[in-house]
């Protein structure tokens, strides 16, 4: 049996289906403002899983995030069958709270086929059992930040990370826009790949605009400072499982206009390249005298 934290992510994925095209997911409050956007890409995708043949497995997902998603309302998800070829199937999926949109996107599905092979490899870094887990933060810290941060940051959730280049969100210094994060699920998982790409859309949110806040020395945690993700990309290229250790290789390009993007290369521990995102994000600093 797995960890009971695997075993709400897995519920939080698995919607009701309330027709043929329509289905509905629970939110989760993991101590965010607003519904967490992996959780909203996640079961965008497990939604669109559900209307496609099995033998075509997701090799893309592009979504738009429209508005905030209210931590305490189910999410209706509405899938649109665009498309069903000999090799690929399309679906646009629209993501609906409070009668409102507030998530756009489209997957493309794609039977098993053989083809030419490349990738990229993987950056040289320690292996995860070498990097400690991230450390706690002090309680007279944690006293200083808002109640609700309090609870993101002191939850365990269904992943750990182990950071290449531990930074400290509270005090955070000036330094190269990429990092690199090892990741896996507490405890194993079932033998689904659907569900383990689920949930690796799910993860895929993590640590991945804040790469374009390194070079600024900003957090998300000063109060003047303000984020939220506006589209995400996710690519997906070789089997994989969550329950394994993954890389988060990630990268920003380019920060301007009050917007961040970011990329990122996830890679099993062997150095096969099995997915890549990118992100970009409204990236605001706000003068001090202003409060959000």
């Amino acid at each position: 049996m797995s960890h009971p934290l695997i075993g709400e992510l897995i519920d939080l994925l698995q919607l009701e289906r309330l027709e043929e095209n329509l289905f509905r997911g629970q939110s989760r409050d993991i101590g965010t403002r607003f519904v967490f956007g992996g959780q909203v890409l996640g079961q965008a995708l497990s939604a669109a899983q559900r209307t496609v043949d099995p033998t075509r497995g997701v090799h893309s997902l592009h979504a738009y995030f429209l508005r905030a998603g209210d931590i305490d309302a189910p999410i209706v998800y509405e899938v649109d069958r665009a498309r069903d070829g000999k090799s690929f199937s399309v679906r646009r999926i629209v993501a609906i709270q409070h009668g409102e949109t507030i998530l756009n996107a489209a997957a493309s599905f794609q039977i098993a086929e053989p083809g030419v092979e490349h990738q990229l490899g993987m950056p040289t870094v320690p292996p995860p059992e070498d990097l400690a887990p991230p450390d706690p933060i002090p309680p007279e810290e944690l006293a200083k930040i808002p109640v609700k941060l309090q609870r993101w940051l002191g939850r365990k959730g269904p992943f750990e990370f182990r950071h290449v280049y531990p930074r400290n969100e509270l005090k955070p210094a000036k330094r190269p826009p990429f990092q690199q994060i090892w990741f896996r699920l507490i405890d194993r998982a079932p033998d689904d790949p659907t569900l383990h790409r689920a949930m690796l859309a799910y993860a895929s949110d993590f640590h991945l605009i804040g790469t374009a806040t390194l070079p600024h020395g900003i957090s998300y945690l000063q109060h003047n400072v303000q984020m939220a993700s506006l589209d995400h990309a996710i690519w997906f290229h070789r089997p994989f499982r969550v329950d394994e250790w993954l890389l988060y290789s990630c990268d920003s390009p380019s920060a301007q206009g009050a917007r961040g993007l970011t990329r990122g290369m996830i890679y099993t521990r062997d150095g096969r390249l099995v997915a890549s995102t990118a992100q970009e994000g409204m990236l605001r600093v706000l003068p001090e005298s202003v409060t959000p």
